[in-house]
């Protein structure tokens, strides 16, 4: 089947300037790319497109990484400083401590909570997906924390214990449809960033950088959604995805930190920037999330 991938996902005119159909069309373009497939007779065309599509997705980094770059002043060039720098992050970093999450927990009704939930799933990129691209051809030590990770993402070999599914359990309880077309551009552009770094040898280790800062912060959020669900009364097998990843992170951050960027920055001290360029991307883009989120919830007289 004939697929025009830039014709077919969002139109080519003005498309930078608009970032909702940036977003689509990237989200889109992504994961008509990650898909398996097999060969197609019109691949000459397809590549055009998608050389164009790239062109766009890196101009969208670029810009990502410039907004970071006032955040990168105190920037320590020692591995073990900066270590101290990345894992103060999870306190001071963009977008912790958000109002979104405590309100979430104790407050949100169904509907609201229903709503973040199907843009959370909507732009997940998949995690597994993400640290198996990413580890490609890293140093040893690095590689092997990141295979652990990865094999806990897959539930050691079984089935029920694969992380992805347990999301997607939750979308089902709760009767969602997650669709690009129906999701805030904030949240698409959170996977659309996550799945650039990782498929983009240059920016490898700009996505370890984020994934790390992943585990480091997301366990509190978590925590505080399945508090919600719990008060909501989402039964437990259906909100095992959070109430998982608010105890579990905790230890894959630990491990993601000594064994995989310390290794890292020590061997390579020019690593430092951008894995913490990664990091501080990744962070912004959430904040931008939860910024737009709390928008749909409550208006600034509102706000709690």
């Amino acid at each position: 089947m004939s697929v025009h991938v830039l014709h077919q996902f969002a139109p080519p005119i003005g498309l930078a300037d608009d970032p909702s159909s940036l977003h689509l069309a990237l989200t889109r373009f992504g994961r008509y790319r990650l898909a398996p497939a097999t060969p197609r007779t019109n691949w000459h065309e397809q590549l055009r497109e998608e050389a164009h599509l790239r062109l766009l997705e890196r101009d969208f980094i670029e810009d990502e990484r410039d907004a970071v770059q006032e955040l990168l002043a105190d920037l320590p060039t020692h591995p073990r400083r900066f270590m101290e720098w990345y894992e103060r992050l999870a306190l001071t970093g963009p977008g912790q401590n958000d109002r979104l999450f405590p309100w979430l927990a104790e407050h949100a009704d169904l509907q609201a909570m229903r709503w973040f939930i199907a843009q959370e799933a909507a732009g997940e990129a998949g995690f597994d997906d993400l640290v198996a691209l990413t580890q490609i051809k890293l140093p040893a030590q690095a590689k092997l924390e990141l295979a652990r990770n990865y094999w806990d993402e897959m539930g050691h070999g079984n089935a029920r214990g694969m992380h992805g599914p347990m999301l997607e359990a939750l979308v089902r309880a709760l009767d969602l449809d997650p669709q690009p077309h129906t999701t805030v551009w904030q949240s698409l552009a959170l996977g659309n960033l996550m799945t650039a770094l990782a498929m983009t040898r240059e920016f490898a280790f700009h996505s370890v950088g984020a994934l790390g800062v992943i585990e480091m912060t997301a366990p509190d959020r978590a925590q505080a959604v399945a508090r919600g669900l719990t008060r909501l009364g989402i039964d437990k097998s259906s909100r095992h995805y959070f109430e998982l990843h608010a105890v579990l992170d905790r230890k894959h951050s630990e491990h993601w930190n000594r064994e995989a960027i310390l290794p890292l920055v020590e061997g390579d001290p020019a690593l430092i920037r951008p894995i913490a360029e990664g990091a501080l991307m990744r962070l912004a883009a959430g904040a931008r999330c939860f910024e737009r989120y709390r928008t749909e919830f409550w208006s600034p007289k509102r706000a709690p």
